[in-house]
């Protein structure tokens, strides 16, 4: 047989190359499917029985409210008094029990950063909800008579929240917030823009 009757791979460069091509492709293919289908089994990915032995069937449960028993040691309140020892606040004992066919009522508690900004500037608004967690507030401005919605509102979280407002609005602006649902006002802040 002479060299010139076979074919050789040197005869077709091209063919060869792509079939060395499609060879590699479908090991490196082979090789990340497997790796990725192992991962997923490890990490619980898609399996739902692992799913669900994982969340051990969790689901959400809310318990009933119950009442408490009031505390019967003495009683602290931080008070905005800083000069105040806290030896004094400590000692202090309730001398009166309040109503209990009467619930304290709630109180939104607003402050401002600021006294006064340029126009535009960042007015910082924070404040107080006690009992008011989740509550959507509304924050209004005073304008031509009547407190007007300002376009920003905030949530309370922790009965805390804060917010800012900016305005071109020169002179004394006066800024409170609303309870979208119970309609309950905070105080009133002023700010001076100019």
């Amino acid at each position: 047989m002479s060299d010139h009757d076979s074919p050789t791979r040197s005869e077709h460069p091209v063919v060869s190359g792509l079939l060395a091509l499609v060879g590699v492709g479908l090991a490196v293919g082979l090789f990340l499917g497997v790796t990725v289908l192992i991962g997923t089994h490890v990490l619980g990915l898609g399996d739902s029985s692992a799913t669900s032995a994982s969340t051990g069937g969790q689901s959400m449960y809310l318990p009933r409210p119950e009442k408490t028993q009031r505390a019967s040691g003495p009683l602290i309140t931080l008070g905005s008094d800083a000069s105040q020892a806290p030896s004094e606040t400590a000692s202090a004992q309730p001398t009166e029990q309040p109503s209990k066919t009467k619930a304290p009522k709630k109180q939104i508690s607003l402050s401002a950063g600021q006294t006064a900004v340029a126009p535009m500037e960042q007015i910082d608004l924070t404040g107080v909800y006690p009992g008011g967690e989740g509550a959507i507030l509304q924050v209004q401005r005073f304008t031509s008579g009547s407190w007007q919605d300002f376009p920003v509102t905030v949530s309370v979280s922790d009965e805390t929240f804060s917010t800012y407002v900016q305005t071109s609005q020169g002179g004394v602006n006066r800024f409170r917030v609303v309870d979208t649902d119970t309609g309950l006002e905070s105080n009133e802040i002023r700010v001076t823009v100019g």
